[in-house]
This record gives C-alpha cells, sequence and structure tokens, in this order.
C-alpha cells in the first residue's frame, strides 16, 4: 500500500495492489430495440441507428456501464469514490455493435496520477463478444477531486489533446445542436444511467449545481453523429476512435456548437480535432475522432 495525503487530520491509503485486476465480467444482450431507444435518446438522425439496425457508436458505453467504476473501488478508498467525476472517454472501435450480440465486458485501473487538486486515474475496458471476438476497447478517465496521491503509477489513458495550430484554419465542419428539455429523462432509461442529478432538480440543488444536467455520453453522442453526417456517410463502420474531456456541464434546452478541424491523414485514416461549445463555454475540449477512408 501508498499513503497519500488527504488534509491535515486524515491520510487515506491507495491501494496499489488492486491495479491491473480485471473485475468480475458483465454480460449484455443487445437487443435492436435497445439500439433504437439509444438513437432516439440522442436524437441522432442516421436511419440505421433509429431502426437499430447498427448501433450509434457511443452506445458502446451501455453493455460496459456496470463495470465502469468498479476498478476504482478496487484501488480508491470507498471514502473518495463520492469525489470520482467521469473526466475523459476515448473509445477504440474494432467493429460496431449489432443488434443479436452477446456481449462480455470486464475492466481494471491501469494507472494513476496525484495532482495538487486532485488525482488523474485511468480504467481500461474491453468488450468482446461470447466467442472472444474483441468489438472495442475504451479508456476512462476518472477524477478524483481534492485529493493528491501524492506519485504517478502504472499507465494513463492514451493522449488525444486538441492542438491549438489548428484554430488557424477554419473548421471542416460546424454543426449546430439542441438539448430537449426532457433529454436526461429519455437518455436515462436508454443508457442504463439512473444517477440523480440528471433527474431530480432537488438532488442537482442540493449536489451545488443550477439543477438537472445533461449526461455527459449523451453530449459525447451528440458530437458523434454530428461528426458521422458530416465527415463519415453516416456510416459508423469507419469510425475507429472517439475522445473527449468532458469540460463543463451541459443543461437541458442548451444549443450546442461542435466544431471540427482536419489534423492529418495516413494509412487510410483521416483524424478530426474537434470540440463542442455552449455559447462562449467548451462543454467538450480534446475531441479526436479517426475516420477510415474508405469503409
Amino acid at each position: 500500500m501508498t499513503a497519500a495525503k488527504h488534509t491535515a487530520e486524515e491520510t487515506l491509503e491507495v491501494d496499489d495492489s488492486g491495479l491491473n485486476t480485471w473485475t468480475d465480467e458483465e454480460r449484455f444482450e443487445v437487443t435492436r430495440e435497445r439500439i433504437a431507444e439509444y438513437a432516439a435518446a440522442t436524437n441522432d438522425p442516421i436511419p440505421a441507428h433509429r431502426s437499430g439496425d447498427i448501433a450509434p457508436p457511443v452506445f458502446a458505453i451501455v453493455p460496459v456501464f456496470e463495470a465502469l467504476l468498479v476498478p476504482a473501488v478496487d484501488v480508491l478508498p470507498v471514502e473518495l469514490i463520492p469525489r470520482v467525476v467521469h473526466g475523459e472517454q476515448d473509445f477504440h472501435f474494432h467493429r460496431p455493435i449489432r443488434p443479436g450480440d452477446k456481449l462480455v465486458s470486464r475492466g481494471k485501473m491501469i494507472g494513476y496520477q496525484g495532482l495538487e487538486n486532485g488525482t488523474r486515474a485511468a480504467i481500461y475496458l474491453e468488450c468482446r463478444t461470447e466467442d472472444g471476438e474483441l468489438v472495442n476497447e475504451q479508456y476512462v478517465t476518472t477524477f478524483v477531486r481534492g485529493f493528491d496521491a501524492g506519485k504517478t503509477v502504472g499507465e494513463l489513458s492514451p493522449s488525444h489533446r486538441f492542438e491549438e495550430r489548428l484554430r488557424d484554419d477554419s473548421p471542416v465542419a460546424t454543426v449546430v445542436q439542441h438539448v430537449d428539455d426532457d433529454q436526461t429523462f429519455r437518455y436515462s432509461p436508454a443508457a442504463g444511467d439512473p444517477m440523480p442529478i440528471h433527474l431530480d432538480e432537488e438532488v442537482a440543488r442540493d449536489a451545488g449545481l443550477p439543477g438537472i444536467i445533461a449526461h455527459g455520453l449523451c453530449t459525447m453522442a451528440f458530437a458523434s453523429w454530428a461528426i458521422l453526417t458530416e465527415l463519415a456517410g453516416s456510416d459508423v463502420h469507419r469510425l475507429r476512435r472517439f475522445a473527449v474531456r468532458f469540460s463543463k456541464m451541459v443543461l437541458p434546452g442548451d444549443d450546442l456548437e461542435t466544431r471540427v478541424w482536419r489534423k492529418g491523414a495516413a494509412d487510410g485514416i483521416t483524424t478530426y480535432a474537434f470540440e463542442t461549445a455552449r455559447g462562449a463555454d467548451l462543454v467538450i475540449t480534446d475531441g479526436l475522432a479517426e475516420i477510415t477512408q474508405e469503409a
């Protein structure tokens, strides 16, 4: 075990032996109805998604959701779990999810980095079929507010930082979107995320929020279909990587604007950087999308 100071009055322990320890497997059977429900809950306009023929990219969070934060419990003191927030999400797609897939997911924490204002921790998730085919890999970067672990151990998530030089050129695509007043109430059952800050005004205000806030992954899903429709011919097969950093909250009723820049191309893959804004505030930063030039 390694000790890390939390306050002058107490010392909490980070259990390094829990690193790289797989969680129990979570199983999920994909239905056409669940895919269609998720697409509708994220205002996805792509017909193949709305009909449930093939899953939108961010639907990949649904089968792994139960395993999402379990690895944090294996490493962090239980007292810190309420301080854990979802900071970044990075999907690496091997193929899209389809109706009828029987998926098996598991996760592990692979490393952490102590900082003055908190600790970044990286969780790796993998999603396979029952036959062992790798469907996607995911890196989740969590942030433990107000706790400095005092050192860096293991691996962190792969980088996807926005390069400021890109602002010298105009975006290759700009998409304006609207978050509906009932968005969170539709997204919550579709995603299997029942957190009350997205559903109960009183709970949200007691947590110091201005009211109900949108799910970060719902905002990410908005950005995904903006990029697919503008740059990938609405073909989810062409999306190989999709990563974001969640920067600020989104509220029901907000108008969003996703702006996309072309970074470059190599080995048949074009890389794009993007961000999503609510007025002057950036709600998604360090966005990265890798798209094959042909399906």
